[in-house]
């Protein structure tokens, strides 16, 4: 719960400082190919019920407590899942076979911006991979206030037949470049069944290391950073974690946010009947993370709605971060917002079209408030006001108010923004502020 003056200024409508929230913590992330598909077309050599199986893991999904929970082949057994555990946060389904990807999310932390993402390329060369819309999804995890990670759940094509693994290629490839356009400057978890060894010539898993910075935890702590060259195939449960497995967790941290994964497991032993035979064929992934935010850069919470295409200052900030005194604020609108950019990031985001206002700030000036109102457009959920506030008492803006407004402060009162990042369009869809000292 929020100390009581933080509930006061709320209930006033005055702007709460980012600083009120945690500068580090912890969480844990789990991924788990859950075996749901119908048993009469695959029973997974798992002995047992399945409903009684998936009853089980939801059971222990709900005592372990764990943050994020990524689950694959979650078809026709959804329902008893979710019936047994207690998550908060939860993806609906998006169906049995063959309607649905059986890719789901189960978290304590909220999100935005979900998506689910089809493969462009599958495979049925020794299997069935193209019986079910395969593919990705994505979400950006709210862990604290202003504190926001882009998370990917994925499960990549099966086999190793020629056409196989040219799919399989093809799906590595077509989420790192999802991961370049939307989750530029920003923190980064993918995790799922990747059906990738390192030990396999023609698996493309290290291009997530190659092209986006990510680091596979199994790979960092297990293997001092360096990929393993002999095969060696894990049992299951798994009675070590120097074994590899095609469930593997990758991440990175970004200017806004240091991760580190701080531990590794295969958690088989905690997923077994009670008579000690496996719920899955697949051993569940778990590492635990350490998360600190920089001294030098903050953002907000994200405002307005998930449309658009995503921007992000960050990566021009992050080299040398600039001072937001003297900063000079560029804004377009009428009706709603329909353009903005700050001088300190050297970048315009959104359209060309309404009033153009400049606005110049002092030598020793600083925005040190932004307040935004959202509203509907065409079925969509904009930026339809923005106004910044100065540490000298002055204020500019552009668009219309509304009834869904929120004021945002730095996490100091000398910081000020220097950025923005969200999802823009011909006008802003969606906006959170960077602050910075």
């Amino acid at each position: 719960m929020p100390p009581m003056h933080a509930l006061l200024l709320l209930a006033a409508g005055v702007a709460v400082p980012t600083a009120l929230a945690a500068s580090s913590g912890t969480f844990t992330a789990l991924s788990f190919n859950v075996a749901g598909l119908p048993a009469i077309l695959q029973n997974n050599d798992v002995p047992g019920d399945k409903t009684n199986n998936t009853a089980s893991i939801g059971s222990k999904f709900a005592a372990g407590r764990y943050d994020i929970i990524h689950v694959q082949e979650d078809f026709n057994y959804h329902a008893t899942l979710y019936q047994f555990d207690n998550h908060a946060f939860r993806t609906p389904t998006s169906g049995g076979v063959p309607f649905g990807s059986g890719l789901n999310t189960l978290s304590n932390f909220d999100w935005v911006d979900f998506a689910r993402v089809k493969w462009d390329t599958c495979s049925n060369a020794s299997g069935a991979d193209c019986l079910t819309p395969k593919g990705f999804t994505f979400m950006r995890v709210k862990v604290d206030d202003g504190v926001w990670i882009d998370v990917y759940n994925l499960h990549a094509d099966a086999g190793t037949e020629t056409d196989d693994q040219r799919a399989r290629t093809a799906n590595i490839q077509q989420v790192a470049n999802y991961i370049d356009t939307w989750s530029a400057g920003n923190a980064v978890l993918v995790f799922g069944d990747t059906n990738s060894r390192y030990t396999r010539a023609q698996d493309n898993i290290a291009t997530f290391t190659t092209q986006n910075g990510l680091a596979d935890a199994w790979v960092a702590l297990m293997h001092g950073g360096t990929p393993p060259s002999t095969e060696s195939v894990c049992a299951n449960p798994s009675t070590t974690p120097s074994c590899e497995t095609v469930d593997k967790l990758f991440f990175r941290g970004s200017a806004l946010l240091d991760v580190r994964a701080a531990s590794f497991a295969y958690a088989g032993a905690s997923f077994l009947q009670p008579n000690g035979s496996i719920l899955s064929d697949h051993n569940p992934v778990l590492v635990s993370f350490a998360w600190t935010l920089p001294s030098a850069l903050r953002a907000s919470n994200f405002f307005g709605g998930p449309h658009g295409s995503w921007f992000s200052d960050i990566p021009a900030l992050a080299g040398a971060v600039p001072s937001p005194r003297g900063a000079t604020l560029t804004l377009r609108g009428g009706s709603r917002v329909d353009g903005l950019g700050i001088s300190t990031a050297s970048a315009q985001h959104g359209g060309s079209g309404g009033t153009l206002t400049t606005f110049a700030l002092g030598a020793d000036e600083w925005v040190n408030s932004v307040r935004l109102c959202q509203g509907q457009k065409d079925g969509h959920t904009r930026i339809f006001f923005f106004q910044a506030s100065t540490s000298k008492g002055r204020t500019a803006s552009t668009g219309a108010t509304t009834g869904d407004c929120a004021t945002f402060a730095p996490p100091q009162a000398s910081w000020g923004l220097v950025g923005f990042m969200g999802q823009d369009g011909d006008e802003i869809d969606q906006l959170a502020l960077i602050w910075a000292p």
